[in-house]
């Protein structure tokens, strides 16, 4: 019998407690260095890539449009962040030997089967809906949960409430039972 433990990653107790220190130092640095406060989110940088790319296309387009006026297509610290999230993530999981290429997630393939096509559908489709619901939001479940939660914001807890509830609904009717 072997007597090997099973490495299960991360702590999510040691993950929660070092993210939280990481929203914390981002608004005192942010406010040392940058003179203004900023809090940790991700939906704003995702918007801020698609400027970029647009830019490369179709420059006119993104200098006439009134919310990339407003909040300025660059590559800033959030968009390193972002980039970081990525990173750390691969790093982590090949360390610990948990990183692995699935077309199709087993879950998704017992619902729905092995179609990539169908998956990448649902994919996209999926990834407008959120990202629609982050800008109507005004922030993603990251900035809200993170960032409006420090400060104690109510239309932080309204939203996270309302993400949780809504993820809820959609996975229980996307990965409900089949009768038969």
């Amino acid at each position: 019998m072997s007597s090997k433990k099973k490495n299960n990653g991360w702590s999510p107790y040691l993950a929660g407690a070092l993210l939280g220190l990481l929203a914390i130092v981002s608004v005192y640095a942010s406010t040392a260095l940058l003179g203004k406060t900023s809090y940790l989110g991700a939906s704003t940088t995702f918007v801020r890539a698609a400027g970029l790319v647009e830019r490369s296309v179709a420059a006119d387009q993104v200098l006439a449009n009134e919310y990339f006026v407003k909040t300025k297509v660059k590559v800033d610290w959030q968009f390193m962040l972002v980039v970081g999230i990525f990173l750390g993530a691969l790093i982590s999981s090949m360390t610990d030997k948990s990183f692995k290429i699935e077309h199709i997630p087993p879950i998704w393939q017992q619902r729905f089967g092995a179609s990539v096509g169908k998956r990448a559908a649902g994919a996209f489709f999926g990834g407008i809906v959120a990202m629609v619901g982050a800008r109507m939001a005004d922030g993603c479940p990251s900035g809200h949960g993170l960032s409006g939660m420090m400060q104690l914001s109510v239309s932080s807890f309204v939203a996270l409430v309302m993400f949780f509830a809504v993820g809820v609904v959609v996975a229980t009717f996307v990965y409900r039972r089949r009768s038969l």
